[in-house]
């Protein structure tokens, strides 16, 4: 019996680790051709062959997607390889909490460019061949940061508010041609990249957070979450199950956002 993603090619940027690792996986695993994308060679490579050996149909290729022709390399890739491509998932991301009074035009710019540019460059250059696509589906990884204020995050949530506003605007402008764009937005998921953010390993472990977020309420669950809980929305908003679901952005944050 076919999977959801039979015969569909997905290309997905920042996948080395974390949530487009698992997003990945995910659409591997309903039998997606999956092109997996990332800045970190070394990493990417070996995340790749870790799902080849899993039996997953993908392949991989280093890119900066701040740079365009970087990312016309990678759709070519993926064109050269299956000749189509059917799915992106717009997952690369840094994260930063630079407060406003040390943040230069450098780290602004630099910020916005992966996190919010990106995904401009990468849906541009694939918008030729996701009009040939019978379903051809933009998934865009924002966060909960891109619907409400947060401190010490200026330019990091900004490009993520920019980024659920570039979904809304992908779908009405490719909606005519059966492309459909929605945005998921992460709450707190325990990943390397949340690590850095706040150098501290496990930072939903502490104390602290225990206190600020499940101790007062704020986290419903009472849980961080996972990679892995992110990776189902993005496989519905990939796949048929979410035909007519177009310009929508999908909270995942555990209730994180409800308390507010």
């Amino acid at each position: 019996m076919s999977k959801r993603l039979s015969g569909r090619v997905a290309l997905v940027t920042g996948a080395a680790r974390g949530i487009g690792l698992a997003a990945a996986k995910r659409l591997a695993e309903e039998e997606a051709r999956v092109l997996l994308s990332d800045i970190d060679a070394e990493t990417l490579a070996e995340a790749a062959a870790d799902l080849t050996r899993q039996g997953l149909a993908v392949d991989a290729i280093a890119c900066d997607v701040a740079d365009a022709a970087s990312v016309e390399r990678m759709v070519a890739k993926a064109a050269n390889n299956w000749g189509r491509i059917d799915i992106v998932v717009n997952n690369a991301a840094i994260s930063d909490d630079t407060p406003i009074e040390e943040l230069d035009e450098t780290r602004w710019r630099h910020v916005l460019a992966i996190n919010l540019d990106s995904a401009l460059l990468v849906a541009r250059a694939a918008l030729p061949l996701l009009k040939q696509s019978p379903s051809g589906s933009i998934v865009n990884i924002a966060s909960v940061q891109g619907i409400r204020g947060q401190p010490h995050a200026m330019a990091y949530a900004t490009a993520k508010g920019g980024l659920v506003n570039l979904t809304r605007c992908m779908a009405v402008d490719f909606g005519p041609f059966g492309i459909r764009a929605n945005a998921v937005a992460p709450g707190y998921i325990d990943t390397r990249m949340a690590e850095q953010k706040h150098d501290t390993p496990h930072e939903h472990k502490t104390d602290w957070f225990q206190d600020i977020y499940f101790k007062y309420g704020r986290m419903p669950l009472r849980r961080a979450g996972k990679a892995d809980d992110v990776a189902g929305p993005i496989l519905f908003l990939a796949s048929d199950d979410s035909l007519y679901v177009t310009g929508t952005v999908l909270v995942v944050d555990g209730g994180f956002t409800a308390t507010y």
